[in-house]
């Protein structure tokens, strides 16, 4: 089947020309490995560059589904938990492996596969009690995996639900680009 769009992940597409063309003219080169290459070193400068904080301690690991177990776990104490849509990524693709630190996804019936502030707060409501998880953070994807875009307007309303809670919002950002590419699309 062919589809426009897929949403699953952010390595469903082809590589971009150019960078293509990068990794053949790298292809032969000898470097060091772990992260004291010299892409990894160019790239933390780059970044620490673009946000103006020299001091800033960059990681890079090795896939989105590393990168949300590394964030939550960080961010959890084992009582905590993640608020997540049924549909979320780290509920449906990420085998598990947030469950695996021991912490609990809440999951919530999305609409058009959003997380709305009321299921956000019927979930913080329902875990009242000493001995159930407490919810800690919010998990959404921008895009969706279904497609969908959550508006500056959806962001704003549940960013003040999370402070409200003081829950940290976590945005995914395997599919960034392409929920900016569809905005995009959207204001032209």
């Amino acid at each position: 089947m062919a589809y426009k769009y897929l949403f699953f992940d952010d390595y469903s597409e082809g590589a971009h020309p150019r960078i293509l063309e990068a990794l053949t003219r790298t292809n032969m080169q000898q470097e060091v490995g772990y992260v004291k290459d010299s892409f990894a070193i160019e790239a933390t400068k780059l970044i620490k560059d673009k946000i103006d904080n020299p001091a800033a301690d960059i990681h890079f690991v090795s896939s989105g589904t590393h990168a949300n177990l590394v964030c939550l776990s960080f961010l959890l104490k084992p009582y905590e938990s993640v608020i997540a849509a049924d549909t979320g990524h780290i509920n449906l693709h990420e085998t598990g492996a947030i469950e695996a630190t021991g912490h609990k996804i809440n999951i919530a019936a999305p609409v058009n596969g959003k997380l709305t502030p009321e299921a956000i707060q019927q979930i913080v409501e329902f875990h009242n009690f000493d001995q159930m998880v407490k919810p800690r953070a919010v998990y959404i994807s921008q895009s969706t995996e279904v497609g969908t875009v959550y508006s500056r307007k959806e962001l704003e309303e549940i960013s003040k639900i999370c402070k409200q809670h003081e829950l940290y919002l976590y945005i995914d950002g395997a599919r960034l680009g392409a929920a900016l590419t569809l905005k995009m699309q959207i204001w032209i």
